[in-house]
């Protein structure tokens, strides 16, 4: 099942994707699809509907982040030893974790805002997992049963700011539009295995990174029982899990960043795919 979120910002209802292609609305039955209609019974509940009996929506709409309200974005750090290669870091012992502010968040083929005085404005394909069961100590045995679903997500990120500028790397991760997430919402029983699955991102209709999530440093049962140490997580959170090489960061001879007008397209495999075009922040 691949749930979805349409219409204007601010105003997205909730939807699915019909066999067909074709986006169906479920706010009849609920106007939003938020952590209430993420756990297993919720799930279990959608799951049983025809979907393609649910009215079509007509017309060329805007996809929203397909889950409202997250509560929070938790990261992982050079989680791709290739990765940690081109960044010149050892891959971690650990996994190394950072948050994302949810005001970062859009549509997956929303505008990419370069922000103010950015001169290293990066991209990184992602494979996102949607909590729907609230985990604290959660063993890596239970950790997938916590799992709602999966994502495509584009950590963007902002070089200067999360490398040179002191401190964390919240500050260069964080920018309004750094968190484009969907289209859909890909529940567990779509996805035969999450580690077997490949991703990828262009710009300008260049490939610049292609790999594959078997390549995880720390798989998804590890991250999520490693995270629920420090934190719990709530239904609706992400867990962002890492991107392989091909940064703009990563790219030889010479590092190369995103500017306004650039063309943004990546995919994580069965997740679908984004479009993003990057413009400058308004002075």
């Amino acid at each position: 099942m691949k749930l979805l979120r349409y219409g204007p910002v601010g105003l997205e209802k909730a939807g699915a994707l019909g066999s067909d292609g074709k986006v169906r609305d479920l706010s009849m039955l609920f106007p939003d699809l938020d952590a209430a209609h993420l756990s297993p019974r919720a799930l279990a509940a959608l799951q049983a509907l025809n979907i393609d009996a649910l009215p079509a929506v007509d017309g060329v709409v805007r996809l929203g982040c397909p889950v409202s309200n997250i509560g929070k974005i938790v990261c992982v750090g050079l989680n791709y030893a290739d990765h940690a290669r081109e960044s010149g870091m050892e891959p971690p012992k650990e996994p190394i974790l950072f948050l994302k502010a949810t005001s970062s968040i859009t549509g997956p083929n929303d505008p990419v805002i370069i922000p103010r005085g950015s001169v290293k404005t990066d991209w990184e394909v992602e494979l996102g997992v949607v909590i729907g069961s609230k985990a604290s100590y959660v063993s890596e045995c239970d950790a997938m049963a916590c799992v709602a679903g999966y994502v495509l997500i584009n950590d963007v990120s902002e070089r200067a700011f999360q490398l040179e500028r002191g401190g964390q790397w919240d500050k260069g991760k964080s920018s309004d539009s750094f968190s484009p997430i969907g289209p859909w919402l890909v529940t567990p029983d779509e996805i035969a295995d999450p580690h077997s699955l490949s991703l990828w991102l262009e710009v300008n209709g260049k490939r610049v990174q292609n790999g594959t999530t078997a390549n995880l440093i720390f798989g998804i049962p590890k991250l999520i029982s490693y995270i629920s140490e420090f934190m719990t997580l709530h239904p609706g959170d992400v867990i962002s899990t890492g991107t392989p090489a091909g940064v703009g960061m990563g790219q030889k001879p010479t590092p190369w960043y995103l500017k306004a007008g650039d063309q943004l397209r990546l995919s994580v495999q069965g997740l679908g795919e984004q479009t993003q075009t990057c413009v400058d922040s308004r002075p």
